[in-house]
């Protein structure tokens, strides 16, 4: 088991969590990022979750000149899916498994641990989430693709065969090409995962319509009633 964390912030919404969602960053932002979509996403006072937001590592990204920024995973070309950073992705991902290990030594069951990310964070949340060995209460990806999805079927974990997955896109994204996103999920569906396919007109970013979806799939996960 890793036991490796990352730095991160935290927002609870109880004094005593009963349920956590880990959320990971794009590229070049930080955990602070999404801490402000708590707020908008307007949960019922019944859901006892934690947010965690873990800061990506600094690094140099090779696709933006060899800038230094924070980043899951370096960049070599636009084309994001061609040349992947596996050493890089591998290494976040560990990063997320000391997290939800984190988690489940404060007492939360990790069937009330939801991963959530958006574009680099989520390629982590997807890649860590389906490999990992503690069940898992849902897998949220927004804007984002598979890192490493010929590697998938060998080291997907059975614990996560039926682990519910929401992928949201926009359809103007000129950042992770909507055609990249669609191949994505058409591997994973060949793999019989169960996936939520949602679009928006929208470019790189979160919708306001996105919101709700995000919160209903929360609700449907983490509510009184999701323990399934």
């Amino acid at each position: 088991m890793s036991t490796l964390t990352a730095p991160l912030v935290e927002l609870s919404l109880a004094a005593e969590p009963d349920a956590s969602v880990i959320w990971l960053h794009g590229l070049g932002a930080d955990g602070w990022d999404f801490v402000p979509i708590v707020k908008e996403l307007q949960l019922p006072d019944s859901l006892a979750v934690r947010f965690v937001f873990p800061h990506a590592p600094r690094q140099a990204v090779t696709v933006n000149g060899g800038a230094v920024m924070p980043a899951w995973y370096d960049i070599a070309m636009a084309g994001l899916d061609r040349q992947p950073d596996a050493k890089g992705i591998r290494a976040s991902g560990a990063l997320v498994d000391g997290l939800i290990e984190r988690e489940i030594r404060r007492g939360i069951a990790s069937q009330r641990i939801v991963l959530a990310g958006f574009s680099q964070g989520g390629v982590i949340a997807q890649h860590a989430g389906l490999r990992q060995s503690h069940p898992l209460g849902g897998i949220l990806a927004l804007s984002t693709y598979l890192g490493l999805p010929d590697t998938l079927a060998l080291e997907a974990h059975p614990a996560n065969a039926a682990t519910p997955l929401l992928l949201a896109h926009g359809t103007q994204d000129n950042v992770v090409p909507l055609a990249l996103a669609e191949r994505s999920r058409q591997h994973l569906l060949g793999l019989h995962y169960a996936v939520e396919w949602q679009t928006y007109p929208m470019g790189h970013t979160v919708a306001r319509e996105e919101l709700r979806t995000i919160r209903d799939f929360l609700v449907r996960r983490l509510g009184s009633s999701s323990a399934s």
